[in-house]
């Protein structure tokens, strides 16, 4: 069993996707080790690659995973945000090189249709990560995402509830 406190955290960004109507887009999850089938909801997110600023990160993320490009910034989370894996996923999720990961935050205004959004081709040759996608009221994201990213989920709501 790998020792978490000898692992970093992966430096990662998380999106929150506003529509017009003031609700955040998730996505379905499609699986994979540290997603659980029942609770497999999620804002869009992912690593920060080496060199990368944090809000760039956060835009390419975002068209990876959603084919979104027509979305400009409103605000950024005030901190790094922090989640650590279950002890089961320590050593297998990320191919054992993180414990969790630490985010930066930022919201996003969506300004485009419905129809640009393809979450199952997604565009360049990236695998689908979701499997369906919705807009969801910002207050419930905690409720549909893994135990071990709620708290996150929370801070990112105390963080921008006064977007909606």
């Amino acid at each position: 069993m790998v020792d978490p406190d000898t692992l970093p955290y992966r430096p990662c960004v998380g999106v929150a996707l506003f529509n017009a109507d003031g609700q955040v887009f998730v996505g379905e999850r499609r699986g994979g080790s540290e997603h659980s089938l029942t609770m497999a909801w999620q804002m869009p997110q992912g690593g920060i690659d080496d060199g990368e600023e944090p809000f760039a990160a956060a835009r390419r993320e975002l068209y990876e995973e959603t084919s979104i490009s027509s979305a400009s910034l409103i605000a950024e989370a005030p901190d790094w945000l922090t989640y650590d894996l279950p002890p089961e996923l320590v050593g297998v999720a990320w191919k054992g090189r993180y414990r969790g990961q630490r985010q930066k935050w930022f919201a996003l205004r969506f300004e485009g249709s419905d129809a640009e959004i393809d979450v199952l081709s997604p565009p360049d040759g990236h695998k689908p990560e979701f499997a369906s996608w919705r807009w969801e009221a910002l207050e419930r994201l905690p409720d549909l995402v893994v135990p071990f990213k709620r708290h996150v989920y929370e801070q990112v709501v105390s963080a921008f509830r006064d977007i909606c």
